[in-house]
């Protein structure tokens, strides 16, 4: 909305410097400072509110042996509402709002986070162990990942010119001149992606600053993949599908980052509020419809490589337990935990060494996933 303001004054009155305000990368950069700065201000504030309201994590008891995590019981959680204020607030600041790739991931993750609002509300304050049931929030990933392939694929021209050729297109890593057509495949796999997307994230969220920590490095590498999308020198120099309006995804991408940073000094460890379901459903589903909306689908399995390892223990552990319960009578575990952060952890590793370096694996995986565009 700011954004109308500025252009407005800038034709109306001309007045000096005022065209920079034209520019995705001074309005990204103001985004992000935006974002961070919104982050400092109501972060105390919401934590307070939480303490006050006594709104705190429950201990775990598989991982009450843990000495570190015997501590976290009582920790302000549902601190969600930090990130998503300061990374739709910016965004409805800076971007242009009437583009459908910012329409879509503005509903996408305001969806999300309503849903992991819902399941910490009853976890927190209703006292239900379980929150909301597994399949109502399923439900609810299914739903606004049918909303994204249906708009992609029978309302492309509701998107910017040209996004009607690429619809159901995607990029395959390392190739060059190909692109695999999905179809109206292109629904089912939408609602695949955010689902899993959503979860994997859910599941990182585990250790001080894990996950709003790699989810800031992912922001970071989508908001250049965005801008060089968008931009029709940048496309056509690295070969890529040229979407037109995309670009402004990078606003986006921008902001997520700030807010990232901005959750990061309150959840780094020893942590003062944790992210809950509030942050990470609607952060992993941001992640995925940004890769669907950008059609580089075949790389989140590279950018958020962390997430797919974590998501993987999980279901290589409960087989394995599974397999060997039915073959030998009683189930045996391939981990010594799940997910894979905890498995660290009882292995003997410090919470903020196995942080650190998922960070470092983190940023290798991006710079990866920005290499294929020129390794092809």
């Amino acid at each position: 909305m700011l954004y109308y303001l500025l252009l407005w004054i800038d034709k109306t009155f001309d007045p000096p410097g005022f065209g920079v305000f034209q520019f995705i990368t001074f309005r990204s950069a103001a985004a992000a400072i935006t974002a961070l700065l919104i982050s400092f201000v109501i972060g105390p504030k919401i934590i307070r509110a939480l303490k006050r309201h006594q709104l705190g994590e429950q201990a775990k008891q598989e991982l009450i042996d843990i000495g570190q995590h015997k501590s976290k019981a009582g920790t302000p959680t549902m601190g969600g509402i930090i990130v998503l204020l300061a990374l739709l607030l910016p965004t409805l600041l800076w971007a242009n709002i009437s583009n459908m790739f910012i329409i879509l991931i503005f509903i996408t993750t305001s969806w999300l986070g309503l849903v992991g609002f819902l399941d910490d509300y009853l976890k927190v304050i209703k006292k239900m162990p379980n929150g909301l049931r597994g399949k109502y929030k399923l439900i609810g990933q299914i739903i606004i990942g049918t909303l994204i392939g249906v708009m992609i694929y029978y309302f492309p021209d509701t998107f910017p010119r040209g996004y009607e050729e690429f619809r159901s297109l995607t990029t395959i890593p390392f190739t060059k001149n190909y692109n695999f057509d999905f179809g109206i495949l292109i629904i089912p796999l939408s609602i695949f992606l955010i689902t899993a997307t959503s979860n994997a994230v859910n599941l990182t969220d585990g250790l001080d600053g894990l996950a709003i920590g790699t989810v800031s490095i992912v922001a970071l590498a989508l908001a250049v993949i965005s801008y060089v999308s968008g931009n029709a020198t940048f496309s056509y120099y690295l070969n890529i599908m040229h979407l037109r309006g995309a670009d402004e995804l990078t606003i986006f991408c921008a902001a997520l980052f700030g807010a990232g940073l901005g959750f990061l000094w309150f959840n780094t460890y020893p942590a003062k509020v944790f992210m809950g379901d509030t942050g990470s459903l609607a952060l992993g589903g941001a992640i995925s419809c940004l890769m669907i909306l950008i059609k580089k689908e075949f790389l989140l399995p590279i950018l958020g490589g962390i997430f797919f390892a974590e998501t993987l223990s999980v279901i290589i552990q409960v087989t394995y337990f599974k397999y060997t319960k039915k073959k030998y009578g009683e189930g045996r575990r391939f981990f010594k935990i799940a997910p894979l952060h905890h498995h660290f952890e009882k292995s003997g590793m410090h919470e903020a060494q196995i942080v650190v370096r998922f960070y470092i694996i983190a940023i290798i995986l991006a710079i990866i996933t920005m290499a294929t565009f020129k390794v092809r």
